[in-house]
């Protein structure tokens, strides 16, 4: 699949969640959004982190992370905006506090961010996170609604080893990651959001 096919599908091939009118839904846990949260934005800015204009491809194994944005009553929140952010595989920020010694991945964009759909559907292309000293393997997420924060928090991969080392690991926000077969990603996982409800 192109990166611009990629960018227009938007998480069409995922499957629905139906949830019941009855059911409510507890918010996901809120987490730090660390020291490294972008100062400067990268020149892309776009839903897929493995690509950079005049870039090798990234470093790392290519992983699409999809989902939907929910509120506390199972609706969909229509456009809200997604972002993420992450370290590269070498264990580095696109941050100007991050003092690694390993070098920055010019070829992985490190943030991204993009808008639900009408159902609440987004999706991602970036890399299967990996862990740095201190941290276990995570991905930074925030939801924004028009200028609003809506939530901040970090998904974690189910039975890495190195979650019980890590002291803001949280079971909840922990997700499986799959094998794929789409040509573009050797793994998938699935985070649904849910927020909580505007004050």
């Amino acid at each position: 699949m192109k990166r611009r096919e990629f960018i227009e599908a938007g998480g069409a091939m995922l499957g629905a969640v139906v949830t019941p009118a009855w059911a409510a839904l507890a918010p996901t846990p809120r987490q730090t959004p660390g020291p490294f949260y972008p100062w400067d934005l990268p020149l892309e800015t776009d839903n897929d982190l493995v690509r950079v204009q005049d870039q090798a491809a990234a470093l790392g194994e290519a992983m699409h992370l999809v989902g939907r944005v929910l509120d506390t009553d199972g609706a969909p929140v229509a456009d809200a905006t997604v972002e993420i952010w992450q370290c590269d595989a070498n264990g580095r920020y696109h941050h100007v506090r991050d003092g690694g010694r390993k070098p920055l991945d010019s070829g992985f964009q490190g943030y991204g961010r993009t808008r639900a759909a009408e159902d609440g559907r987004y999706r991602f292309r970036t890399i299967r996170p990996v862990p740095y000293a201190g941290r276990t393997p995570h991905i930074h997420l925030r939801v924004r609604k028009g200028q609003a924060e809506r939530l901040t928090t970090q998904i974690y991969i189910a039975g890495h080893p190195r979650n019980r080392h890590d002291g803001l690991y949280d079971p909840r926000l922990a997700v499986d990651v799959l094998e794929t077969q789409q040509a573009d990603a050797i793994w998938e996982a699935r985070f649904d959001v849910v927020v909580p409800q505007a004050s």
